[in-house]
């Protein structure tokens, strides 16, 4: 196992690789996203880590982006390149990928008409 020194990190994007996101292209999306972190030389500003189920299947693969807490659906390789040159250039339109935003301390769903809204933890721990 490696341990990195993450000293000097700005942004920590961690990449779905839970089964709905791997059968959704997500080892494609992680391998892509690595190598644009790599292609833009940003391997000391960006840290990735691939993470378990993020609870948002149906928007498979999931790429979360902190400190923005930004939530990302990223259907194609593409879109997780383009999720990494947003953060470098943010004219790059990411609107349509966007599922959450954290604004005034809680994550705000985005898109809401085009998504799932899923179950309320509360909901499911009644049941």
């Amino acid at each position: 196992m490696t341990t990195w020194n993450l000293k000097g990190t700005q942004k920590h994007v961690l990449i779905c690789n839970g089964s709905s996101c791997m059968r959704k292209e997500g080892e494609e999306i992680t391998l892509a996203i690595r190598e644009e972190i790599a292609t833009l030389q940003l391997d000391h500003e960006i840290h990735t880590s691939r993470t378990r189920c993020n609870g948002r299947c149906k928007d498979a693969c999931v790429v979360i982006v902190y400190p923005e807490g930004k939530w990302y659906s990223a259907t194609s390789t593409e879109v997780g390149r383009d999720i990494i040159k947003n953060h470098v250039d943010p004219s790059i339109h990411l609107h349509d990928a966007l599922i959450y935003d954290f604004v005034d301390d809680e994550l705000n769903a985005v898109n809401e008409s085009s998504r799932i809204e899923g179950i309320m933890k509360k909901e499911k721990t009644n049941v």
